[in-house]
């Protein structure tokens, strides 16, 4: 009974997620950069997420920045093998030096790599201030998560 115990209170332990990867936001100033965020679920079986992300890149010669927020659905959060599609919405504010910033509402559909695995990679296609893509890897902790890969 007692390993039991421990097995559901494995189960329960949120995970926390750090990813970094390329990104390009497709708009009327199209913006090209590098991305680091973090994410939060709630459990290691949790399909919540919750995630936020700073890009810094250029926007059209200029120093650009965008910043975003999400509540995240993965549809298969403790698969170890193959991908797991997710979703998500949210808010981001973009600006660059000398262009007045602007908040926006997102959507975005993402696939990963192994979500219960404590690495993999992931790519994600979204709107709100244009068309977003990125693409990068997507580092996990968790009491739940296989050790080592």
């Amino acid at each position: 009974m007692a390993g039991g115990g421990r097995a559901a209170c494995a189960q329960r332990a949120s995970v926390l997620e750090w990813q970094a990867g390329l990104v390009a936001a497709l708009a009327r100033r199209d913006f090209w950069g590098a991305e680091l965020g973090a994410g939060w679920r709630p459990a290691a079986l949790s399909q919540t997420r919750f995630a936020t992300a700073v890009a810094a890149g250029d926007v059209e010669g200029a120093a650009g920045v965008r910043v975003g927020a999400t509540a995240q659905f993965v549809l298969r959060p403790a698969t170890h093998t193959g991908t797991s599609p997710y979703a998500g919405l949210g808010l981001a504010v973009a600006g660059a030096r000398g262009v007045r910033g602007a908040g926006y509402l997102t959507a975005l559909l993402g696939v990963e790599a192994a979500p219960g695995r404590r690495r993999g990679w992931f790519a994600e296609l979204g709107v709100g201030g244009g068309v977003r893509a990125v693409a990068g890897l997507r580092w996990r902790r968790g009491a739940s998560l296989p050790p080592g890969e």
